[in-house]
């Protein structure tokens, strides 16, 4: 039972380094003028698993924080994974 709890954290934890990631590497081309990573792939990494790196990586780097529609559909995936997870709980009753 603990196998697959440990490699859903580590796989959440790469996921989320990743978004962090790409969240500092878009700011930083975003100041230079570089090409850019599109909002639709740091929305996927937000949807897979990565929305708590995506805002604390807002947060920090200051990026994508006044972003319209890119905040409000970050906030909705978020709010789905939150769904998500309490059904799970409940399911499983953890």
């Amino acid at each position: 039972m603990l196998l697959p709890i440990f490699a859903a954290l580590v796989l959440f934890l790469i996921i989320n380094a990743f978004t962090v990631a790409a969240f500092a590497i878009d700011k930083r081309r975003s100041s230079t003028g570089a090409w850019r990573i599109p909002e639709s792939r740091l929305l996927w990494f937000a949807a897979l698993g990565g929305s708590p790196g995506a805002f604390w990586a807002r947060g920090r780097y200051r990026h994508k924080t006044r972003k319209q529609p890119f905040v409000g559909r970050l906030q909705l995936i978020a709010m789905v994974q939150v769904g998500v997870v309490a059904g799970l709980a409940i399911a499983f009753a953890i």
